[in-house]
């Protein structure tokens, strides 16, 4: 495809994407100048794109109200990263309650593509295999996506109507700050002024939210994704752990759960290896113990057990089992 002609298709979707757009923005994103998008702008307008200028100050396209594009024209790589991309977030949980609606969306974009191209995704498609499960379905309400989305971007109070993980329902009103998807789930964080404290929530078990009057000042550089993990790892369970290890708050992250640890690096002693010199504190609540010795073996640092004391057991009887295994020169013998 031609670049004059991949540019005009490339101002049609800039200007697809909704509201007016100036012409020395258009030129920026084109990379060419202001008389070559009004150029561009007049083969639309020649294509029956129905293109409105703009005249003033602060003037310049945009499409009429209501136009509908035509069929899709993409290129192989474009198709194959939608058609990933649909797949790819279906098997990570990340739908909404319309479940088939992937599956719709990649059925039209398969039948507008030329038959060549058509082929090929099939072939891929049907070739491919994944190392993991489906995630399990929580997918959120469109309408509830949809509304916090819009509310998180203008800054705008919504009211949610939600019910809890035992069962209590509640009508409360939040200051949305940002999305997060973690593990095949959607939450919000956000302010919940009627207590003055920060809340997270799933949105699956958001029966409703609606945009209030009204605007916010989200608190700056605010992380709702360090939130969300936050929250998790605090969340009460049955068992409170706290450990100390040996090493950097980051080598400890990349081998512990997300949402499960809250890790806190302490200072060091001032020794140059700080990989083996620096101790962090590692606190988790988890409702089950059993899997914490292998967790704690992979970090392969030193650490200290500070609680439960229950841990201490199961950790030494982990490590008996591990060198017991390893004296062993051939199978076991049958008993």
């Amino acid at each position: 495809m031609s670049r004059p002609i991949a540019r005009v298709l490339m101002l049609l979707e800039l200007l697809q994407s909704g509201g007016l757009r100036t012409v020395a923005e258009l030129a920026a994103r084109l990379e060419v100048d202001e008389r070559t998008v009004r150029r561009y702008a007049d083969h639309l307008l020649d294509l029956d794109v129905p293109v409105e200028s703009v005249r003033g100050r602060h003037g310049g396209y945009r499409l009429a109200s209501g136009y509908r594009m035509p069929p899709l024209m993409l290129s192989d790589d474009e198709a194959l990263a939608v058609l990933l991309g649909l797949i790819a977030g279906r098997r990570a949980g990340l739908m909404t309650a319309t479940g088939s609606a992937s599956e719709t969306a990649a059925a039209k974009i398969r039948r507008v593509l030329p038959e060549r191209l058509g082929h090929r995704l099939d072939a891929v498609l049907a070739s491919l295999a994944f190392t993991s499960p489906p995630s399990a379905p929580s997918a959120p309400d469109t309408a509830v996506l949809l509304a916090i989305a819009d509310a998180v971007r203008h800054h705008r109070p919504v009211s949610i109507r939600y019910t809890a993980a035992d069962g209590r329902r509640s009508e409360r009103t939040l200051h949305p700050y940002g999305l997060v998807a973690h593990a095949g789930r959607w939450y919000v964080t956000g302010g919940d002024p009627a207590i003055g404290e920060d809340r997270t929530f799933r949105l699956d078990r958001m029966a409703e939210a609606r945009t209030l009057p009204g605007t916010f000042d989200p608190p700056d550089g605010f992380d709702p994704a360090r939130r969300v993990l936050a929250a998790m790892a605090s969340a009460p369970y049955r068992h409170e752990v706290t450990v100390r290890v040996r090493g950097t708050a980051e080598h400890v992250r990349t081998r512990l759960p997300a949402g499960v640890a809250i890790v806190e690096e302490l200072a060091s002693g001032g020794s140059p290896d700080a990989e083996t010199e620096h101790w962090s504190r590692v606190e988790m609540r988890v409702d089950r113990l059993d899997w914490l010795p292998a967790a704690l073996a992979s970090l392969d640092r030193p650490f200290t057990i500070e609680r439960p004391e229950e841990l201490r057991g199961l950790v030494t009887r982990f490590a008996e089992r591990l060198a017991e295994s390893a004296r062993q020169e051939g199978p076991p013998e049958a008993p």
